[in-house]
């Protein structure tokens, strides 16, 4: 197993649970501890995840997952709060009757874009639409086209810059509104239509999920489970040895393996297969990645914050940040301090590697002032860089993947978040994937 985050993790637990206790599984990861982008800090005393932070619990993976592991009743959900938007220099209610962004009428983005718009909106069932089964284009492409281009930098750019740290043009329509891809794929006769579809019926739930203590409690249940031998050291290259592999490790070390999983980012795991799988290492390199860098804060208990979960900015806003999330009102006090964190770095930039600590901070102090009119002094901070480590799932994104698992020889398998999603559900999709591709050989 190549890599320790929550893919190589989940994949280790997999193929112990079908290859049973007398197999051996061995962990490379030079990391100071597993995990890979799943983070759990302490932050003035209180528990605080600085990578991914929640998992959607409408998708079964993750809750299926706790309860093999006993951790069921570990599930915490948001205390309710709504986030708001960052438009145009202010604050606006994020919009309801909406699918990422995607409005299913013009009153759902009524006082966040212009009458042109509200008038295009309230037009667009009426529009041809010119749509193939199995069709994709960027979100900012076919939205920008059908919804226009306000809704696409108001509403939808602020959703995907949040999950991929990308935005609607680097991100294809496939990938991030699904559900109202396959809408229109079955003959949804205009976009406005699919995206009704989909919309849940009546009061929703909870979209989002986490875990009571942080990640690391699934971390370190699926560390237990799995009883992998950790070896934390970086791996170099994969080579064919007979019917299984050597696995040669940074100081020159070749260990061999029946199978492995590389369970990397989309860059080193092109890196690792080119040897022993050219095809689908051409095809990982073929993956844009984003960096992104989370700042966490510990403000003073008492600061005035407002009664909602946080803020997504929309494109072309003078903050620094993409997203700002109030933790404590999003998931409920644990303690006389509020924590807050700030995520910066979009495609295309290099803030998460190339802007100092002393700078971050800087721009979330000057950020909270802009939003919320707060003159901030933290307690403490924490800053965690994920340095190409956020795939973007363009269009043709299935297709691509296809063909990488195509170029994949028995034994060699991969997991990782630029495969079946970025979130924590789609990373457990690949990891099992990977681990049954090798035990069936």
């Amino acid at each position: 197993m190549i890599g320790g985050g929550i893919s190589g993790l989940t994949a280790a637990y997999r193929l112990r649970r079908a290859a049973g206790a007398g197999t051996r599984i061995t962990l490379f990861d030079p990391a100071d501890r597993l995990g890979g982008i799943l983070r759990t800090e302490t932050l003035a005393g209180q528990v605080m995840d600085i990578g991914a932070e929640a998992f959607v619990v409408r998708r079964p993976e993750v809750p299926a997952l706790l309860a093999e592991l006993g951790l069921a009743d570990r599930v915490r959900t948001p205390t309710g709060v709504r986030p708001l938007l960052y438009s145009q220099a202010r604050l606006h209610p994020l919009p309801a009757g909406t699918v990422n962004g995607l409005p299913s009428s013009a009153a759902c983005m009524t006082g966040l874009v212009d009458a042109d718009t509200l008038a295009r909106l309230s037009a667009e069932p009426n529009r041809p639409l010119s749509w193939s089964p199995g069709a994709d284009a960027t979100v900012a492409e076919f939205v920008g086209d059908r919804f226009g281009p306000q809704v696409v930098d108001r509403s939808v750019d602020p959703m995907i810059s949040g999950v991929y740290a990308g935005s609607a043009a680097s991100i294809g329509i496939r990938s991030a509104v699904p559900a109202v891809v396959a809408e229109l794929d079955r003959g949804a006769p205009s976009l406005t239509a699919a995206v009704r579809a989909v919309l849940p019926p009546g009061a929703p739930g909870p979209v989002f999920g986490a875990i009571d203590g942080g990640y690391r409690v699934l971390l370190d249940a699926l560390v237990a489970a799995s009883a992998a031998t950790w070896v934390p050291t970086a791996v170099e290259r994969i080579e064919p040895d007979g019917a299984g592999w050597l696995v040669v490790d940074d100081e020159g070390a070749a260990h061999r393996a029946d199978g492995v999983v590389v369970a990397t980012g989309a860059t080193p795991a092109a890196a690792l297969l080119h040897r022993a799988a050219p095809a689908a290492a051409a095809a990982a390199l073929r993956v844009p990645v984003a960096s992104s860098v989370v700042v966490g804060l510990a403000l003073p208990g008492g600061t005035p914050l407002p009664a909602q979960s946080g803020v997504l900015v929309g494109a072309g806003e003078v903050l620094h940040a993409k997203a700002i999330t109030l933790s404590t009102r999003k998931w409920g006090p644990t303690g006389n301090v509020e924590l807050v964190r700030l995520s910066f770095g979009r495609f295309g930039d290099t803030v998460a590697a190339s802007t100092s600590d002393e700078r971050l901070l800087d721009w979330a102090r000057a950020d909270l002032q802009t939003v919320f009119g707060l003159r901030v002094d933290p307690a403490e901070s924490i800053i965690a860089r994920w340095i190409d480590a956020m795939p973007q799932y363009g269009p043709g994104h299935a297709q691509l993947v296809s063909a990488l698992r195509a170029g994949l020889p028995p034994g060699l398998a991969v997991a990782g978040n630029y495969l079946d999603g970025v979130g924590v559900p789609g990373c457990l999709v690949a990891a099992g994937r990977a681990a049954a591709a090798l035990v069936t050989g």
